[in-house]
């Protein structure tokens, strides 16, 4: 992709990032040094040291790299790290890439300021795009710097800390350029065991079985938004006369939204999407769904036909990093095993 185009990775995109993630890197300091000042304050030191906890399991249970890594913390002051910009045409379910130095093509390009992020959101929607401007608390350098943990982790409960915590390791560990899809998917599902066992480890049996539940309604969220991903994407390849495609389209999305709003009050839940919801469900919201999630299964099967044991995963996963696009995506697209 053009680097001299709206989408393209412009210098001074690349300045800003580089700023960015300097200003992080010089606030950091040791995890173990702020547990031991003084004027830490308890909220904050009971946070580092189950990070602290958090962190030691990830490299002795889960075999994710010992490094420095998540053994510094940066404060921020600000709700979210970076702001992330996923884009799709108007009639495409499919995100566009942004192509960077390091890190290869990628569907989201990420601001370290949240004005910008939407001021590119608003220059894509000015020509037709359907945007989202999404807030994250936590990112990767691939191991390539020692990634400090944030004040925007802190705000998580403690589940979804220790899940990030893992998430972010497991980037260091497999990362293929070109292909988000596999690399947020292998990402989740590492997340997702090292939760289970972190559970399992400290016998909370409870929060293990309420933590369950709550992965099989997500994945009747997502069920949701899936099907009707493939819905709208099948009105777009019909390709029917611009106005009623738009009109089509709408009627599409209200649908999808109605239908998650309906499962949301039948089980007494929030699926974490309502700010997309009260919006209105747009294109974008549906791609970046599916970079992280569509080809979570395809990996689980893969976990488990290794018995689970992680560092035979990781090596299998390897193996097939190292396989063409089209290997790779069938393990997305297969369909779960009888």
């Amino acid at each position: 992709m053009s680097c001299l185009s709206l989408s393209g990775c412009s210098a001074g995109y690349l300045l800003q990032a580089a700023r960015g993630q300097w200003q992080l890197l010089r606030a950091r300091q040791p995890i173990e040094r702020v547990i031991a000042s003084p004027a830490t304050d308890a909220t904050l030191r009971a946070r580092l040291e189950l990070v602290r906890e958090t962190r030691d399991f990830a490299s002795r249970e889960l075999a994710l790299p010992d490094n420095a890594s998540y053994r510094s913390y940066s404060a921020l002051h600000r709700p979210y790290a970076v702001w992330n910009v996923v884009a799709t045409p108007e009639f495409s379910v499919e995100p566009r890439r942004w192509c960077f130095p390091v890190t290869g093509c990628v569907a989201y390009r990420g601001y370290f300021r949240e004005e910008r992020a939407r001021r590119f959101a608003s220059a894509l929607a000015a020509r037709g795009d359907d945007t989202l401007v999404a807030g994250v608390s936590a990112y990767s350098t691939l191991g390539y710097f020692a990634d400090p943990v944030l004040d925007t982790m802190l705000q998580y409960d403690d589940l979804q800390l220790v899940g990030t915590i893992f998430h972010e390791l497991a980037h260091q560990l497999v990362y293929v350029r070109d292909d988000s899809e596999f690399n947020e998917a292998f990402a989740m599902s590492v997340e997702r065991v090292g939760v289970e066992r972190w559970l399992v480890a400290r016998g909370r049996s409870g929060e293990l079985a309420a933590w369950r539940r709550r992965l099989d309604q997500q994945a009747q969220v997502l069920n949701i938004l899936s099907a009707g991903r493939a819905r709208v994407a099948t009105l777009y390849r019909e390709a029917p006369p611009l106005p009623q495609r738009r009109q089509a389209k709408q009627e599409l999305l209200a649908s999808i939204g109605t239908e998650l709003r309906a499962y949301e009050q039948q089980q007494g839940l929030r699926s974490g999407y309502d700010a997309w919801l009260d919006a209105g469900l747009n294109n974008a919201h549906l791609a970046s769904v599916a970079t992280y999630f569509d080809c979570l299964p395809g990996f689980e099967r893969l976990l488990v036909r290794q018995g689970g044991y992680l560092p035979a995963y990781y090596a299998a996963v390897r193996e097939l990093a190292r396989e063409p696009a089209s290997r790779r995506r069938a393990l997305c697209a297969r369909p779960p095993e009888s």
